[in-house]
């Protein structure tokens, strides 16, 4: 059964009201979005929370037990999508809206079929608000893939923001925005499950400032290459009555190099370079933020948090064999750099690999299977005398999935006759 929370319905329902309104003025919207059904076989191990995607951090080790190994056939239809954009005249300039959500349940509802938010932006001019795709996202470079997730070495993430776009042209755009912060930390030995009194009970999250983020792209005929950066702080307090003060704060920053490029008139190239540090939520699919390190000779202060520093590369090729049949092939890799106090299970690096063979029989709709492959490799932990623990190599595990989709998308336009 589709849960969908009261505010939401009344946002919804604002939404066909603006309809209305549009019949009766100058006003113009769209309504358009997508149904798609996924099926298919997983082969190997994964998070049942997750079990129609590829996702690699939710890949079981080979030394996992919760999951067994075994064959699980799937459907799916949480990839499904709804939205409206309204376009309202004002003596100010034009009002942009943009309302749109799937049914991919998250969060307290991971797993299951629930509304879930995806935009809900504004724009007048050169500014917006409201949360959309972040700007340190480029939803231009994904693939022409079926599965949710999409190369792991992606940034994607829609947060909520102020957007500035002072240059937005036929060739360069230019555009500044500070969003919503929020990071997660890996405590490796000393959480609570091994070292006593824990250490690290009484930290909380502190973010006294918005993360800042830019983009700068610049588009030809040839295609486009986009450079995003972003930087942000993240704090932390320690309210544990010990000896010990672990309060702290440390920098993020990321850079990412885009771009998607006509490769003869059949093939489009799709490309992401990331770099940084302390930026792992902003990326497709990645794990903690912050990691420990050890001061063995500070005795008020014997570890501090560091941002944990990661680079992802994707290389993707769409390919148009006629005007029904088409192909996208590539791989994605991202390895962070782990900390000396992360444990052998804490995720170290993730690969994803796709190839699908797609058809679309009539306008708007395509359908066909896709392969893929994820893997992922733990950090291997060098031990820790300190709690007499002994180094362990981090495992691996790896899944193949056999995935058919269906999709067909819907995008209608309403203007006022004059």
């Amino acid at each position: 059964m589709i849960k969908i929370k009261y505010a939401s319905l009344i946002i919804l329902l604002f939404s066909f009201r603006l309809i209305a309104q549009n019949a009766e003025t100058d006003k113009t919207m769209e309504i358009f979005g997508f149904i798609q059904m996924d099926s298919g076989y997983d082969f190997g191990r994964m998070n049942p929370d997750w079990y129609d995607t590829m996702r690699p951090t939710q890949i079981l080790d080979s030394e996992g037990n919760e999951y067994q190994e075994q064959g699980v056939y799937f459907m799916s239809v949480r990839q499904t999508t709804f939205g409206i954009k309204n376009y309202f005249d004002t003596p100010m300039g034009k009002i942009k809206t943009h309302f749109e959500f799937d049914l991919f349940g998250m969060g307290k509802e991971v797993g299951n079929i629930a509304f879930r938010l995806k935009h809900a932006y504004g724009e007048l001019g050169k500014f917006g608000a409201g949360q959309t795709n972040s700007l340190f996202t480029d939803t231009d470079v994904y693939p022409n893939i079926v599965e949710f997730m999409g190369p792991n070495a992606l940034p994607f993430i829609r947060n909520i923001q102020i957007r500035y776009t002072p240059i937005s042209n036929q060739n360069h755009t230019l555009a500044i925005a500070i969003e919503k912060p929020g990071a997660t930390a890996d405590q490796g030995v000393y959480g609570k499950n091994f070292v006593y009194p824990p250490l690290l009970d009484g930290m909380d999250a502190r973010f006294s400032v918005p993360d800042f983020t830019a983009e700068y792209r610049y588009s030809d005929s040839w295609g486009y290459l986009e450079l995003a950066g972003i930087v942000r702080s993240i704090k932390w307090e320690d309210n544990n009555d010990d000896q010990y003060d672990l309060s702290g704060s440390a920098v993020g920053w990321g850079l990412s190099l885009t771009t998607r490029l006509k490769v003869g008139k059949s093939v489009i190239f799709h490309g992401a370079l990331t770099t940084g540090a302390g930026i792992q939520n902003y990326m497709n699919d990645a794990d903690a933020d912050i990691g420990i390190k050890r001061q063995y000779n500070n005795t008020n202060t014997p570890i501090k948090g560091i941002p944990i520093p990661m680079i992802g590369v994707v290389t993707y090729f769409d390919i148009n064999w006629s005007q029904k049949f088409s192909s996208a092939i590539g791989y994605s890799i991202l390895n962070n750099n782990t900390t000396e106090a992360q444990l052998s299970t804490a995720y170290k690096t993730g690969q994803y690999a796709s190839v699908n063979l797609l058809y679309s029989p009539v306008k708007n709709c395509i359908l066909g299977p896709e392969l893929q492959w994820g893997m992922r490799h733990n950090n291997d932990f060098a031990g820790d005398p300190q709690f007499n623990l002994p180094a362990a190599k981090g495992n691996s595990g790896s899944d193949v999935k056999l995935q058919f989709s269906f999709r067909y998308s819907f995008n209608t336009a309403f203007y006022k006759n004059k």
